[in-house]
C-alpha cells in the first residue's frame, strides 16, 4: 500500500487497509492488481480519476497528426504544370505533412504506365533534399501511388 498519507510502502491485509483509509476520510484504489501483492493506493477516488482524464488530455494533445495532401498527374503532364505542383509539394513538405502523388491513367492512357513511374521518380529525385520515398510507385487499378514523408528535422 502507498500513499499521500503513507510514509513508507506498506504491505496490509486487506482489512488493515480499508480500515486505514477509512479512518483517514479517503478510498482504497488498486493500482496494479497483477503486482505480487498487488499495489493499493490511498486518495481520493474522484481526484484520482481526474488526474487520469487530465494525463490521457495531455498525451492525447502531444500526438503529432499527420496530414497527407494529394498531387495528382497525367502521364503526360508537361514541364511547366510539374515545376508548379513541385512548388506545392515542396510548401506542403516544409509544413509537415506528407506528400501522395499519384499518375491518374484515363481511357488507353493506361498504355503509358512507363511514363507515369518515370514521372513519379522524377518527382522523388527532385525532392530527395526533403522528403524520404515512403513507398515506391505501384500501380492500383487507374492510378500509380507513391507516398513521400518529411525527413526529420534533427
Amino acid at each position: 500500500m502507498v500513499g499521500d498519507n503513507v510514509e513508507q510502502p506498506v504491505v496490509l491485509p486487506i482489512r488493515d487497509a480499508l480500515k486505514l483509509a477509512d479512518e483517514m476520510e479517503l478510498d482504497l484504489i488498486e493500482i496494479s492488481p497483477k503486482a505480487d501483492p498487488p499495489v493499493c493506493r490511498i486518495a481520493d477516488y474522484q481526484k484520482f480519476l481526474y488526474q487520469q482524464k487530465k494525463k490521457a488530455k495531455e498525451l492525447k494533445a502531444n500526438q503529432a497528426k499527420v496530414t497527407i495532401k494529394e498531387i495528382r498527374f497525367g502521364p503526360q503532364t508537361d514541364d511547366h504544370d510539374y515545376n508548379f505542383k513541385l512548388k506545392h509539394a515542396e510548401n506542403f513538405l516544409k509544413e509537415g505533412s506528407k506528400v501522395k502523388a499519384y499518375v491518374f491513367f484515363r481511357g488507353r492512357s493506361i498504355v503509358f504506365k512507363e511514363q507515369g513511374e518515370i514521372l513519379l521518380l522524377r518527382f522523388a529525385t527532385d525532392l530527395e533534399e526533403l522528403a524520404k520515398v515512403e513507398s515506391m510507385p505501384k500501380l492500383d487499378g487507374k492510378k500509380m501511388n507513391m507516398i513521400l514523408a518529411p525527413k526529420s528535422k534533427k
